[in-house]
């Protein structure tokens, strides 16, 4: 006895699963929790020390504006990042304002962000 696969009824429900399956991934409207202009990039640079500290602070201040320009938040250690940038150039009232910012936005950062504190007002 030979038995026969018929493949007439498989084709249509393959059709209908790939269309849905595209029509899934095209449509991505969840909007993005956090935007990350120009923050990976300055994270790069700064442990390969491509650019000095005042020139990352530059360029994630300019981030920072065209991130709050669109109505979104930075990522989580953005402001931690740019506190440790200026306390390495000696500004530290920037950099407590940074590290506050960092607590604000993410209160789960609070532990280090406070050590952090503690070591910026010893020095």
């Amino acid at each position: 006895m030979k038995t026969r696969i018929s493949m007439k009824g498989v084709g249509l429900p393959l059709v209908a699963t790939g269309i849905l399956l595209t029509g899934c991934a095209a449509n991505n409207s969840t909007p993005l929790l956090y935007q990350w202009d120009g923050y990976q990039p300055q994270v790069y640079e700064y442990f390969e020390a491509q650019t000095g500290p005042q020139e990352q602070i530059d360029a994630l201040e300019k981030a920072l504006q065209q991130i709050r320009a669109k109505g979104n938040r930075p990522p989580p250690g953005f402001h931690a990042h740019l506190g440790m940038l200026y306390a390495s150039v000696g500004k530290d009232q920037q950099s407590v304002q940074e590290f506050e910012a960092e607590k604000q936005s993410f209160p789960e950062s609070s532990t280090y962000m406070d050590f952090l504190l503690k070591k910026s007002k010893s020095q």
